[in-house]
């Protein structure tokens, strides 16, 4: 069961969709529109991707990117089986998106930008694509103290979406670099209950926590009106 999501969400996506990786609910603060074009980082069997379909409706269009083949093999064939039109998946890596300049009005992800090894390289990409005044909403692992080197260092924790966290000052560095604006990291200290469960006895719930992180692209978005 993912985190974050009402029933009725969970109950909405194709089953099977969900497999229970995420850490939170990108789209509790995407604040989705119809209309909207929609980009998920690392899609998986593409339970969010099915959720923000939804909600951008006919008029709108997902574009889900993951990097396994096995995962975009599922996600087309619940796509295929729930007739959904207007979604599709891309195979791709979050650091080179297959997706042409200024196309998508929102991008969202969870639990996946901590396991890349470039995220400076994630955002700029993600910057590139998106339109101007264009949004970022993701779920993501931040790192609120510093990780001790057993943690840092063990392969086994980093797949587990723990020793690849970034700080949320690293986070908040890169984002601007990449020239986002309005950047928001907020830490969810009750995400350290389940995060206690990823790694047994590590305490590394003391290290880090899930958080949503929001920027925006400067820029007017295609419904501004010149004054």
């Amino acid at each position: 069961m993912q985190v974050g999501y009402s029933a009725a969400e969970l109950q909405s996506a194709p089953a099977g969709s969900d497999l229970g990786l995420g850490c939170g609910n990108p789209q509790a603060v995407a604040a989705l529109k119809p209309g909207e074009t929609v980009l998920d980082l690392g899609s998986g069997a593409g339970f969010d991707g099915f959720l923000a379909a939804r909600q951008v409706g006919t008029t709108g269009r997902v574009i889900g990117v993951d990097m396994t083949p096995e995962m975009l093999a599922k996600a087309r064939k619940y796509a295929e089986t729930e007739a959904y039109s207007n979604i599709e998946f891309r195979l791709g890596e979050i650091e080179n998106l297959p997706v042409a300049d200024s196309a998508v009005d929102v991008i969202i992800s969870n639990c996946v930008i901590n396991l890349s090894p470039d995220k400076s390289r994630v955002f700029r990409e993600a910057f590139r694509v998106l339109k101007p005044g264009g949004r970022l909403a993701i779920s993501d692992v931040v790192a609120t103290a510093p990780l001790p080197d057993d943690v840092r260092n063990d392969l086994t924790l980093y797949s587990s979406c723990i020793a690849g966290a970034a700080t949320v000052v690293d986070l908040e560095a890169m984002l601007r670099e990449s020239g986002f604006d309005r950047v928001s990291i907020r830490p969810k200290d009750e995400s350290r209950q389940f995060i206690r469960e990823w790694a047994p006895g590590r305490n590394i719930e003391d290290y880090i926590a899930s958080a949503l992180i929001e920027a925006v692209k400067p820029g007017c978005s295609c419904d501004c009106r010149s004054v």
